[in-house]
């Protein structure tokens, strides 16, 4: 797995899958026999190690059709998401809504974005304001295909702004591109960094129904998944049970 060599380049993996269950398990299974292994020096869980591919792009060309992972019969392995979560979830990539601890969320930047801007000090404290840019992207997006037609590169909806450098936990999805083609709406995502295990089916799921809901609006059908990522990841937590699942018991993570 791990190699400490100078020498050693990049192995970007290609994986193309039939829904999302069958993406999620292709990508733990690829994981596994690619993946490097490294200490966490900055970021969530700081200290341990994990599972990283060094680039990879999955291509899900049904993702409607098995949204969530399936468990097999009789296992003990606890599901990583239910459609439950991938419902509330998906209210949290529609509505502003955040609470007073969170820098942000994924719908409030889809939705309401807000710059931040520092206004003065009071009792040696930063003031800071939340100007709105009143941009509602997922209905912009919608409006363009639907008044200015389908032949567009400008359709994309960005999570990401430059000052999240500053933050300690800044956004994993920083892109959704767009493209209707062939009568359908398609997804196009960058993930910065990315939890395969309970992350992955859990965004692509709500993610799915995100573009089910704009390709209704749009009057389309619903197209395809293509995600890529320079930090598709496991923690060591899951390494077990990610072995588990794909039935490699005997692998060894060095």
């Amino acid at each position: 797995m791990s190699e400490n060599s100078q020498n050693r380049q990049l192995r970007p993996v290609y994986v193309e899958a039939f829904d999302l269950d069958d993406a999620w398990f292709r990508c733990l299974t690829e994981i596994l026999e690619h993946g490097y292994v490294y200490k966490i020096d900055r970021g969530s869980y700081a200290g341990q190690r994990r599972l990283e591919f060094d680039f990879i792009t999955v291509r899900v060309k049904n993702p409607a059709h098995q949204i969530i992972p399936i468990m097999p019969e009789g296992s003990s392995i606890p599901a990583p998401t239910d459609m439950n979560y991938i419902q509330q979830y998906l209210q949290y990539l529609l509505t502003s809504c955040k609470t007073e601890t969170e820098d942000y969320t994924y719908g409030e930047r889809l939705v309401d974005p807000k710059v931040k801007v520092e206004t003065g000090t009071a009792d040696g404290k930063k003031m800071i304001k939340e100007m709105p840019l009143e941009c509602n992207q997922i209905e912009e997006v919608i409006r363009i295909y639907k008044t200015q037609g389908f032949g567009t590169n400008q359709a994309v909806m960005e999570i990401g702004m430059p000052s999240d450098i500053k933050l300690a936990d800044p956004p994993c999805l920083r892109i959704i591109d767009t493209r209707v083609r062939y009568g359908k709406l398609h997804f196009f995502l960058y993930f910065r960094s990315w939890d395969l295990w309970g992350g992955f089916p859990s965004n692509l799921g709500g993610l799915e129904l995100v573009k089910q809901y704009m390709a209704s609006e749009i009057g389309v059908e619903n197209g395809e998944i293509v995600a890529c990522s320079k930090g598709l990841h496991l923690y060591e937590y899951a390494w077990e049970l990610a072995k588990q699942r794909t039935h490699k018991s005997e692998l060894e993570i060095k």
